[in-house]
């Protein structure tokens, strides 16, 4: 059976008036001729062709002697229109196509068989139409005086991101070769350069910050994510729950006899209830129980905590830590308050007996801790606590990675990490007069935005 044939179209167009302005300096030249070009236009399941007659025009100014009538959405020399282009756009970003995939949605969709080079010729048309520098005044005039920073491997390279978690948006981010200390400072005294002074600084608990972020801005506070930290006191409570449980699995067990047990055997096992292996592995399976806040927990879960105290009463220390750490970091409280609760929580006698609550305990210095709570410090509309929107971020970028692209030369993670905030942003900011781009910040002001001359931070 053959294929079905596809509808083709022919649209046919005038763009040639008598009098036409020069693309250059305005002037209006005079009509010398006329043209005629066939340029391919998208349509579902159609092929479409645009005949477009345009006109050439004496200049009378000095700029050249002759020239063409621009037509809107169709760039010069071009042979498939921008609606073109910003399907190629969608597809790659919106629908998260590989360029194989995409080229193949195209074709069979809308009968265009697009080469790679013109696939790739769409991605350095649409970053051109990126204004760069406007977006980093914007960042200026709108920064909320807070700043999250966190870095992610793409590949061989690392990319430094820095974030405005409060007016959610991303300030700036530099691509670098390796994640140390050098590049963290170029990064870091750039913004420093273009205008950005923080007053408070988001960060995870890696080594690489502290002293560069005293060193550059030492009047803002530094807030470590308090996120990262409950994560890693939990880990301690983790291998507390862990060495008790074992030992529970360890203890005398019942002696069964040879053969399939009688129905009076089974009832008495029942009546006995579970076996100390039995009740080890419940604590395990729902271990998270032990570190899930108050209010997160609802009947059925309450109900399997009790009988987990049950079986290991030792456990009820262990929650009652965790609730001890919660109480730490409440908002609510102030500054004096949460140092009176860690003084209190580091000398108490019965967490310092556990091995592992002990080294959980000593996280607790109070130079870490008071960094722990410089959120308490700002007002309560603008308390952050974790850095938890730039690593959301990050987590775009990791399923590019993995999933959609591959992270090879400078020029092509740029280019893309520029197109994909640029339409992140814009689908996300449509309620509010937001500039469409990321700013890349660069050592000195340059005059192209083309991503192959892009320098950051490296």
């Amino acid at each position: 059976m053959d294929a079905v044939q596809p509808r083709v179209r022919v649209e046919r167009l005038s763009y040639a008036p008598k009098m036409f302005p020069c693309p250059h300096c305005g002037k209006k030249g005079r009509r010398k001729d006329v043209h005629t070009r066939r340029i391919r236009d998208i349509a579902y399941r159609e092929i479409v062709w645009l005949e477009i007659e345009v006109g050439e025009y004496r200049a009378r100014c000095t700029c050249c002697k002759t020239f063409r009538a621009q037509v809107g959405g169709i760039e010069p020399l071009a042979k498939y229109t921008n609606r073109v282009r910003d399907a190629v756009i969608d597809r790659l970003l919106d629908d998260r196509m590989s360029m194989e995939r995409l080229r193949l949605a195209l074709q069979r969709d809308f009968h265009l068989d697009l080469s790679d080079g013109f696939l790739y010729d769409c991605l350095d048309w649409k970053v051109r139409q990126v204004d760069l520098p406007d977006y980093r005044q914007w960042t200026l005039n709108n920064f909320s005086g807070t700043l999250c920073i966190d870095e992610i491997h793409l590949g061989h390279r690392t990319l430094l991101l820095a974030t405005d978690p409060i007016n959610d948006f991303p300030v700036a981010f530099a691509l670098v070769r390796a994640n140390d200390q050098a590049h963290m400072r170029r990064f870091l005294q750039n913004l420093k350069n273009w205008g950005f002074l923080p007053n408070v600084l988001v960060t995870d608990g890696s080594n690489l910050y502290p002293a560069l972020l005293a060193e550059i801005w030492p009047n803002a506070r530094h807030q470590l994510c308090v996120f990262h930290v409950i994560k890693d006191i939990n880990e301690h409570v983790f291998d507390a729950l862990r060495r008790l449980r074992k030992q529970l699995a360890r203890k005398t067990k019942r002696k069964r006899r040879r053969g399939r047990p009688s129905r009076a055997q089974k009832r008495a096992r029942a009546r006995a209830g579970k076996t100390k292996k039995e009740q080890a592995y419940f604590i395990w399976k729902h271990r998270h129980l032990i570190v899930t806040r108050p209010e997160n927990l609802d009947g059925h879960q309450r109900r399997w905590l009790s009988q987990m105290f049950g079986y290991l009463p030792a456990l009820r220390m262990l929650r009652r830590f965790v609730l001890a750490t919660y109480r730490l970091f409440d908002p609510e409280q102030s500054p004096h308050q949460a140092r009176c609760r860690r003084a209190a929580l580091v000398k108490t006698p019965e967490f310092l007996a556990d091995p592992d609550l002990a080294q959980a305990l000593a996280m607790l210095t109070p130079e870490k801790f008071d960094k722990m709570i410089a959120y308490l410090h700002s007002p309560a509309g603008q308390q952050v606590r974790t850095n938890n929107h730039v690593e959301r971020l990050n987590r775009r970028w990791r399923f590019f990675e993995k999933v959609r692209y591959k992270w090879r030369r400078r020029r092509t993670i740029i280019r893309f990490i520029v197109l994909a905030l640029d339409r992140w942003y814009h689908q996300q900011g449509q309620h509010r007069a937001k500039p469409k781009v990321i700013c890349k910040i660069q050592p000195k002001p340059r005059a192209s935005h083309h991503p192959s001359r892009l320098q950051d931070a490296a």
